[in-house]
């Protein structure tokens, strides 16, 4: 087996309740897919995109796995002491090609040649915990809980994780979005599409605010300005990838008026992806309070959208 597309977690309100549900830390890191072959080890993103080599470390820890066929499901993540996964931090980790990243495993999808897709899920985790008993410490069993769903959602929150996922422990593996999977956050989080940038003012250099948006069919739409939550390097890098990017008009339908955007906003072609916290979203559609977390390599554009609870 090669890369397969993964299944995708629907975001909704509530912590699903009852034994047929098993539960699992949301980490904050990329999604990878491990291939282990005769011919080696190949780690693509949820787009399919070959990063073997942006996660040598990784790659190394899955080819000492003894067995010599498998497809592993998980997340690439940089642990900070207290034992949180941290976003801004596997953003360094990249830059710096820092070995100190992990990758929590939580599915299996072949072994042996023998495809586990159309297994329960306990029993693909029960292969997958044997499977990584005596694995490189970098290679984490994604521990779960089996109800008791919502004192795992208020812990996650008390500690600041960014949420759990649910999962139904008796479902098939299924490619795309369904709702065998679920995730519930603590906090709004989500991509957004950069369509434009503020000029600095006062001490600030680079730039001053990041004008993003998400697509509603093949239509952007504008959701506000972003404006805290970067450092120094953070905002160099961003004007580095926005200049080169910058058109006479704005890819937003409708355009913002000048009154939300400020007197010198510069129009960039929507190819670059954020990561956005914010409080709420407000009744016209525009963000509350929101941070920069970090920039995603592995997302498409066009795949960003609105995300509501259901």
């Amino acid at each position: 087996m090669e890369f397969t597309a993964p299944q995708l977690a629907t975001l909704v309100a509530a912590v699903p309740a009852g034994d047929a549900w098993l539960h699992e830390q949301k980490f904050d890191g990329y999604r990878i897919e491990a291939v282990r072959t005769r011919a080696g080890v190949r780690l693509y993103t949820r787009r399919g995109n070959d990063w073997t080599d942006t996660f040598p470390t990784i790659a190394e820890a899955v080819a000492k796995v003894s067995a010599k066929s498998f497809v592993l499901d998980g997340e690439v993540a940089v642990l900070r002491p207290d034992g949180i996964t941290d976003f801004q931090g596997l953003q360094q980790a990249l830059k710096t090609r820092s070995p100190n990243l992990v990758y929590f495993v939580f599915d299996l999808l072949e072994e042996a040649g023998k495809d586990l897709r159309d297994q329960p899920l306990l029993a693909r985790k029960a292969r997958l915990a044997k499977l990584l008993a005596k694995a490189p410490s970098v290679l984490r069993f994604s521990e779960h809980v089996v109800g008791r769903g919502e004192q795992l959602f208020a812990e996650a929150c008390k500690r600041g994780l960014e949420g759990i996922i649910c999962k139904r422990a008796d479902a098939a593996y299924t490619s795309g979005r369904g709702k065998t999977w679920v995730k519930v956050k603590c906090h709004r989080r989500q991509e957004l599409v950069v369509g434009g940038f503020t000029d600095p003012e006062g001490s600030r250099s680079g730039l001053g605010a990041l004008l993003v948006g998400y697509y509603e069919g093949k239509q952007l739409r504008y959701a506000g300005k972003v404006g805290t939550g970067f450092n120094m390097q953070s905002l160099g890098e961003l004007f580095a990838e926005l200049a080169p990017l910058e058109r006479a008009t704005s890819a937003f339908t409708p355009a913002p008026p000048r009154a939300q955007t400020g007197p010198r906003a510069h129009w960039v072609e929507p190819k670059l992806v954020v990561e956005v916290q914010f409080g709420e979203w407000t009744r016209d559609g525009r963000l509350r309070h929101p941070s920069f977390q970090g920039m995603r390599r592995d997302k498409r554009p066009k795949d960003v959208v609105r995300e509501a609870p259901q």
